[in-house]
């Protein structure tokens, strides 16, 4: 049986080489020599972990990756086109629209944000300007000559999660984690990352009311498993069914560990004034919790929230 480490080894091994041939061309037998495994076992090991085949997956990065050639300007869309392996200007034009929802002449000239498919991994292979940015500025003076902008940089992408469980411990009426850790203990999370099939690291969330039982706390701390998990449930947790659901997800600059709270603060202030409607979709906060991950100082503070609709599927709602 291959286990969940010797599962990721495979699929850190197949992004690396994605993203050392974003701009050449690709087969599946390049893609999975040095996995150990042969090319149709190492690409179910790929969809499994990532939700992508690795096509789909190189596909989008090229786009994210010639998206963000195009904002630094200076360039013609059928050069980043051609760039990034695609045979023709048009057939460029109808991914990057089916990818982003609009036209790569579209967004030069408007220059929106845009979700751009960025894993963790793939973000290792980049220098820290080249993200999704959208820019905020704080703290700017009155006087406009002596004024100093603080801008920062946020990262924001979609994410979509298939049908699956989440193992959580409840409070009782905590709506933040300071709250939550007065209730329950400050222990949660090592216990939740104590759970070896996880699909992904501990969170603290925020849940709709349909998922929250009367006299229970809107903020918990959970971690995701399979849909099929029958693991052992630790005392005092609970299991519940999530749906599949996608979220917008917000990723600010690094930070000094002992600012963390102005990080989340600023993520705040970045996620109340986004408006998903010019990507092409809404917010769906009665769909799936609203989540937020560690406060890592190395990595920037992440926080999602859930959202429906997207590129082809209609109009938002108003």
């Amino acid at each position: 049986m291959i286990t969940a480490w010797e599962k990721q080894k495979v699929v850190t091994h197949m992004q690396d080489v994605i993203e050392a041939h974003l701009g050449e061309a690709l087969t599946l037998a390049t893609l999975t020599r040095g996995t150990g495994y042969s090319m149709w076992h190492a690409s179910r090991l790929f969809l499994e972990i990532t939700g992508e085949t690795p096509f789909s997956y190189l596909r989008r990065r090229r786009l994210s990756a010639a998206a963000l050639r195009l904002a630094d300007g200076g360039c013609k869309v059928v050069d980043v086109a051609f760039d990034f392996t695609f045979d023709s200007h048009e057939g460029f034009t109808r991914a990057f629209a089916r990818e982003f929802g609009l036209t790569p002449a579209g967004f030069m000239k408007n220059r929106p944000a845009l979700p751009l498919f960025f894993p963790p991994r793939a973000r290792e292979h980049f220098s820290h300007r080249q993200k999704g940015e959208i820019f905020m500025k704080k703290d700017k003076k009155n006087d406009e000559k002596t004024a100093k902008s603080d801008t920062r940089t946020v990262f924001v992408q979609i994410v979509e999660r298939p049908a699956r469980r989440l193992v959580l411990r409840r409070g009782r009426a905590a709506t933040h984690y300071f709250e939550y850790c007065e209730e329950v203990g400050c222990d949660v999370w090592d216990r939740l990352a104590a759970i070896s099939d996880a699909l992904h690291e501990p969170m603290g969330l925020w849940l709709p009311d349909k998922l929250r039982p009367e006299g229970t706390s809107t903020y918990v701390q959970g971690v995701e498993v399979a849909a099929d998990w029958a693991g052992e449930l630790p005392e005092g947790f609970d299991v519940i069914e999530l749906g599949p659901c996608k979220w917008l997800v917000f990723q600010g600059e690094p930070f000094d560990d002992r600012d963390f709270e102005r990080a989340i603060e600023d993520l705040w202030d970045v996620m109340n004034r986004y408006d998903p409607a010019v990507i092409g979709y809404r917010w769906a906060d009665d769909d799936a919790p609203r989540f937020q991950l560690a406060p890592l100082g190395e990595r920037g503070y992440i926080e999602g929230r859930p959202v429906s609709g997207g590129p082809g599927a209609g109009p938002p709602l108003t």
